[in-house]
């Protein structure tokens, strides 16, 4: 296996570590590979500097550069799920102390912005357009995804 070679980071406001402790505690396949402290006769001594992290094969970098540069929306993680159960498991563990947004779109606690899908999104989106455009309608009015209700309203027959 090639090693991963692009690596995303984000930046943090000091709690890399408290970010990196949190996701991997939420995806099965996640663990913290490095912390990595300020150096001596720095104002942070011993503080991390960096922690690298790994969620579900991908690699992480948390830096913890100070308020600079806070999160926006125009940067988010993807997380495509197998069912029902994983979105509602990941929407309220990342939700918890965070905010949700539209059309499966969350903030966690630190302020970093979630897409929770179906993993086959795509499907509901494609081939008949006026299917597809009932689809994108329930959506809309949706924060977490409901698949059961985006196979409705896409199968649903036109009064």
């Amino acid at each position: 296996m090639t090693a991963q070679r692009i690596i995303t980071t984000l930046w943090f406001d000091g709690q890399a570590e408290q970010a990196a402790e949190l996701y991997c505690s939420i995806f099965d396949d996640a663990r913290i590979v490095s912390v990595v402290p300020y150096p001596d006769g720095t104002d942070k001594a011993g503080e991390a500097m960096t922690v690298e992290f790994e969620l579900l094969g991908q690699r992480y970098l948390g830096l913890n550069g100070g308020p600079q540069f806070p999160f926006t929306e125009a940067i988010s993680l993807q997380v495509l799920c197998r069912d029902q159960a994983e979105i509602d498991r990941y929407w309220d563990a990342l939700t918890d102390g965070g905010e949700e947004g539209a059309c499966g779109w969350l903030k966690d606690r630190f302020g970093l912005s979630w897409q929770i899908i179906p993993e086959q999104v795509s499907r509901f989106f494609t081939g008949d357009r006026e299917a597809s455009a009932r689809a994108a309608q329930a959506m809309y009015g949706m924060r977490k995804l409901d698949i059961a209700a985006l196979e409705a309203a896409r199968a649903a027959i036109p009064a």
